[in-house]
């Protein structure tokens, strides 16, 4: 069990610039970017330091994520808490450096971001494999339980989950509470969604669990929640003592990210919850017109509460379930560039649904609607 040399995102979007083909396969908006981000990054590097901020992340940023915690996920943190990183991927590294001992057995679940498993390998941890449970990807706690053993240290969750856009209720996070409790184990969770979900469902951190307030991790990241992917800011929030721990690896990766984007996304995340509630409005909208438009010519979209991507589920919808030749197939004859669920899976994949992002323009979805929708009936 190894990770790719090169990633299911690289090779997809390639091949859609080698094709001509439009691009929902790689998570990245296509709309008018923030304003007010752009012109809060454009004052801090005109009129505020351009050197080397503190390592664990400029005092005002650090402060700001745990008000923004404070305010919309009633989580009591301080900036003791927090370790501000080169984005998400950076702090599930440091993380993942920090935590993981040569030997150690580490639980990841699947589908998973394709990061979890060459970073538990580079720590010189073993990855033990589960898996969520389709249709509706739950978490199967008894499985779950049966994985832990004598030599596992840690589990690593997701949500909302990337790339099927479900989310762990709180009652399964008390259940993961009292797992970890019972065998002393650490929760690494990533949750660099949670300001993207669309419908009712609460955003529960295992920060908020009180079994593991002190021994879980949580991942963020301004830009998803900026819809800035390039800035590259996040973070890992934990109890001072893991916070710590964090830090120690994080100073000797990327060591600092630029102040002025720190100084941006501390500026963004004050920003009044109505700009938030706008900013999740119009993704709300593009999700909404790609699901319509792709149930209209005959796809089995299942339901999911966030991220920017939905899942058709292929059998369902007509189409052959082997999803990695599948995606090949829809670039060079439909020009539709996706990403076969199937790469999220270290072993034993589901091989039966597909991954489409809805963070383009309109008529750029409506333009791939209509070439799916042509490949589909040429099927039938």
């Amino acid at each position: 069990m190894t990770a790719p040399d090169t990633t299911i995102f690289e090779r997809m979007s390639g091949l859609a610039r080698e094709y001509g083909a439009i691009n929902l396969g790689q998570g990245f908006p296509e709309l008018p970017e923030p304003p007010e981000l752009i012109a809060a990054a454009q004052a801090a590097l005109a009129e505020r330091s351009n050197q080397y901020p503190p390592m664990r992340g400029i005092p005002e940023l650090r402060s700001a994520v745990a008000n923004y915690y404070a305010r919309t996920q009633g989580l009591n943190l301080s900036a003791d808490n927090v370790v501000v990183t080169s984005g998400g991927t950076e702090a599930l590294a440091a993380s993942l450096f920090a935590m993981v001992a040569p030997g150690d057995e580490i639980i990841l679940i699947q589908p998973l971001y394709d990061a979890y498993l060459p970073l538990v390998q580079w720590a010189g941890g073993v990855a033990k494999v589960i898996s969520l449970t389709p249709p509706h990807w739950t978490l199967p706690l008894d499985d779950l339980a049966t994985a832990i053993g004598p030599k596992t240290r840690g589990i690593v969750l997701n949500t909302p989950n990337n790339p099927v856009g479900t989310m762990l209720t709180r009652k399964t996070l008390e259940a993961v509470g009292a797992l970890a409790e019972a065998h002393e184990l650490w929760v690494l969770c990533d949750e660099v969604w949670e300001a993207m979900v669309f419908d009712d469902t609460p955003h529960i951190s295992p920060l908020a669990i009180p079994a593991l307030a002190a021994r879980a991790i949580k991942i963020g990241s301004a830009g998803k929640i900026f819809s800035m992917t390039g800035w590259k800011v996040g973070w890992a929030v934990a109890a001072p003592h893991l916070a710590a721990r964090i830090a120690a690896r994080h100073q000797f990766l990327t060591f600092t990210t630029p102040p002025a984007l720190q100084w941006a996304a501390a500026e963004g995340l004050g920003l009044a919850n109505s700009w938030f509630d706008a900013e999740r409005a119009r993704y709300a909208a593009l999700k909404a017109r790609l699901v319509r438009g792709l149930e209209a010519a005959g796809f089995k979209v299942l339901p999911c509460s966030g991220t920017w991507f939905v899942t058709i589920d292929l059998a369902a919808s007509g189409l052959p379930a082997d999803d990695a030749m599948l995606a090949e197939r829809l670039v060079r004859e439909a020009g539709v560039a996706s990403i076969p669920v199937s790469a999220f899976y270290a072993q034993a994949p589901e091989t039966g649904y597909l991954r489409l992002c809805f963070t383009k323009d309109e008529t750029v979805l409506d333009e791939a609607v209509a070439r799916l929708a042509k490949f589909r009936a040429q099927l039938d």
